[in-house]
């Protein structure tokens, strides 16, 4: 229960952060463009939308395809292994990675 609590709370916060940014900057705009560059003034739609926007441009879109703590495990079990361990699990998923995408029957041919 405690955890949908935690889940609401991040949820909302993004939200109100969102729509902050997004005010701000179309206070921003309205203030600063049609003085110095003749732009029109915008709405609070269209604020969003670069909001949006600049987040694409500037920082990109990211997908996390692992837990933060994942990493860390794995990390963990790779400088536990021996030499001769490393060797073999990299032979090993080559070796499942060439099946996988066929490129195994290509070098046969």
């Amino acid at each position: 229960m405690n955890q949908v609590f935690k889940i609401i709370g991040l949820f909302l916060l993004f939200v109100v952060a969102f729509i902050l940014f997004g005010y701000v900057t179309m206070e921003l705009w309205n203030w600063l463009m049609p003085i110095l560059f003749k732009l029109p003034t915008i709405d609070f739609k269209m604020a969003m939308g670069l909001v949006i926007l600049s987040k694409i441009l500037f920082s990109g879109i990211r997908v996390k395809t692992e837990p933060i703590g994942q990493r860390r495990i794995w990390k963990a079990k790779w400088e536990s292994m021996s030499d001769e361990e490393r060797t073999n699990f990299k032979a090993d998923f080559a070796e499942r990675c060439n099946k996988r995408w066929g490129k195994a029957d290509k070098k046969a041919e």
